[in-house]
């Protein structure tokens, strides 16, 4: 359903309607020229209509694209366009892979001048103007289809269009081609409806066809991407994915780099896929990730196409999380972009490669489909309070978690079936295109940062809009409330997480934050919090409080001799009496993997020890945390 605009969301009502401007002196064709388009849907039909593309197949390559967004004639990290997403860069620019092979993709870097002389259309009307882009799509389209010998025409069948899709991809290789070809067709299987980032209506009715795949073989592709063997890399068929070893060697007398040997899951469960952003190019990371001085993760994935490296084995413990227990327990994947920039990074190529990726490491490993396993690197907690401020904020306000787990095929819950009342256990799903949350100084301190959907909302102290943000005494020691700078993580209740519900007022909902009342707004009309049946934590009866941990290490007479003991400490914060916490999983490890030395042995070294002391892990403020099961009773929501 619609969500309710945010804030400053109302600012996407002002979007004028499309028209095809700036068009230079080429005779374009004169439905696109004369007749301004009244908005994006009917631009599509126009387009359709006048290159002899079935609508539904400009539609969905669209959305594959770019979800129809246009971002405001502002390129993507590849130098895309428009919803079309027209490419402009150099003709001499060559994608550098990490072997130092070139990828290179000639005209496909350049089609949107390649549209701007089927069409006659100016090359600025095609960046800035989406009704001219959207012309510049379909003309690209059919002459893909024309040049194949395949039929043109509106009405021809979408399942004659597969070749032409393949080829609208970019990719020189089989898989690149093959699969964003099946993603459009799987979109429209689906069929799709959304409202873009400039306030424009759009829907695309699901229709069911089988694609002539066999038109592949008319593209001439080169094989998989793949530089090495299949067996080097642990990715699914559909990804073009690399492997590019992290190194494992000695780098001083007594120390080493840039991960650990281990034997995952026999010596220690993976529990968690961590979803981080690269803050550097792709380049730059993968030469960081080369370093046996620095540390490690198990894939990058480039901001443009997807395009995938593997470095670390997912048995391998990879040093990603700053977390020794959730590094024990997970796989990292970085996504190359920058946090505070968001949507020009995120691209949907990005979205939907990382999800294909996620879903396959899902189930080998058995991983739930949920935001208490497949987190953000936001979610870790720190290990003792002297580390908690230091933690990571990526991959910010701008990762549009419901659209992921949509991609995922696990929708973050969002039916408001139960009644949010005390002691219900709430998932916070504002929606994310018309959520747009003031955000500051993405550009520099003091700076407002530019409007965009941001996937949180913001938790007050109070039931008023003007009520000061909730404080976070890991983040901000003392009294000081949380801001909302770009990086300030502690007044967000961000898309999946879960809380219970202590009190309501009105529209606004008090949940259990912190070891504190945190308010936020949730019409009944418009909710941002879906009740659901789930465990909640309480402290056990006559305790004052309980402590949180960052970790779930054994308990002391668990370990063998010749492994020291690797205290548990308690972070700043408290459960107290009478208040609640969602449970994320109830069945995780007690354990220490031991891994200190490069050439460790058995019995102390490369190994797990196992502990009784049972933990739960639960939903707590913006990050999980840790609570030992013999402090808390463990009981269903009411």
């Amino acid at each position: 359903m619609r969500r309710r605009p945010k804030i400053l969301a109302a600012l996407a009502a002002l979007a004028l309607p499309i028209a095809a401007t700036g068009v230079s002196s080429g005779a374009p064709p004169a439905a696109v020229a004369a007749t301004p388009a009244p908005g994006l849907a009917a631009a599509f039909q126009s387009a359709a209509q006048q290159y002899g593309v079935p609508e539904s197949v400009l539609l969905a390559v669209s959305y594959a694209e770019t979800r129809w967004d246009d971002h405001k004639g502002q390129s993507s990290t590849s130098g895309g366009f428009g919803p079309m997403h027209l490419t402009a860069a150099d003709p001499s620019e060559l994608v550098e892979r990490s072997s130092g092979q070139k990828l290179a993709k000639g005209e496909s870097l350049r089609t949107l001048y390649t549209a701007s002389d089927l069409t006659g259309l100016d090359p600025a009307a095609l960046r800035t103007d989406a009704a001219a882009n959207v012309a510049g799509g379909a003309a690209l389209l059919a002459s893909y289809q024309k040049s194949l010998g395949l039929p043109v025409g509106a009405d021809t069948s979408a399942a004659d269009w597969y070749a032409a899709v393949a080829q609208y991809s970019g990719s020189s290789d089989r898989v690149g081609a093959s699969t964003f070809a099946d993603d459009v067709y799987a979109i429209l299987a689906r069929g799709a409806a959304r409202t873009t980032n400039v306030g424009q209506q759009v829907s695309m009715p699901a229709l069911k066809v089988t694609p002539q795949r066999e038109q592949l073989s008319r593209l001439k592709l080169s094989g998989a991407a793949r530089d090495t063997a299949a067996s080097d890399v642990e990715c699914p068929t559909q990804l073009n994915c690399e492997w590019l070893p992290a190194p494992y060697q000695v780098t001083a007398p007594g120390d080493y780099g840039n991960h650990d040997l281990a034997n995952r899951p026999k010596t220690g469960k993976i529990d968690y896929i961590v979803i981080h952003d690269t803050e550097t190019s792709w380049q730059g990371t993968l030469n960081l990730v080369q370093d046996p001085t620095y540390v490690s993760w198990q894939y990058t994935m480039r901001s443009s196409d997807g395009y995938t490296w593997q470095h670390v084995k997912a048995k391998d413990v990879a040093w990603h999380a700053g977390n020794w227990y959730v590094n024990m327990h997970s796989i990292g994947i970085e996504h190359e972009g920058f946090a505070a920039q968001g949507a020009t990074w995120y691209t949907e190529a990005l979205y939907r490669n990382s999800a294909r990726l996620v879903k396959y490491l899902a189930k080998k490993n058995n991983i739930p489909l949920d935001r208490a396993h497949i987190i953000g690197h936001d979610q870790i907690p720190g290990t003792l309070p002297s580390t908690v401020a230091g933690m990571h904020w990526d991959p910010g306000p701008y990762w549009d978690w419901e659209h992921y787990f949509d991609l995922l095929g696990a929708p973050i819950y969002g039916h408001q079936i139960f009644p949010v009342k005390a002691g219900s256990i709430v998932t916070i799903k504002p929606g994310f295109d018309d959520n747009v949350q003031v955000v500051t100084n993405c550009t520099g301190p003091g700076t407002t940062c530019a409007p965009q959907g941001t996937n949180f909302v913001y938790l007050r102290q109070a039931p008023d809009d003007a009520a000061p943000l909730v404080k976070d005494l890991g983040l901000r020691p003392g009294s000081s409330a949380s801001t909302t700078q770009v990086s300030d993580i502690g007044a967000r209740a961000a898309a999946g997480s879960r809380y219970v519900v202590a009190q309501r007022s009105g529209d606004w909902v008090a949940v259990w934050y912190l070891g504190a009342l945190a308010w936020f707004k949730s019409p009944a009309s418009a909710p941002d919090a879906f009740a659901k049946p789930g465990l909640v934590v309480k402290p056990k009866p006559g305790k004052v409080s309980v402590p949180v941990y960052g970790r779930a290490y054994p308990e002391q007479s668990a370990y063998p001799e010749g492994i020291p003991y690797q205290a548990v400490t308690p972070l700043q914060y408290s459960i107290g009496a009478g208040q609640a916490y969602p449970v994320g999983d109830a069945t995780i490890e007690t354990d220490y993997y031991r891994a200190t030395t490069f050439d460790g042995q058995p019995p102390t070294d490369h190994v797990q020890v196992l502990g009784k002391d049972r933990y739960y892990l639960i939903w707590f403020g913006h990050r999980m945390a840790y609570v030992r099961a013999a402090d808390v009773d463990l009981r269903p929501a009411v």
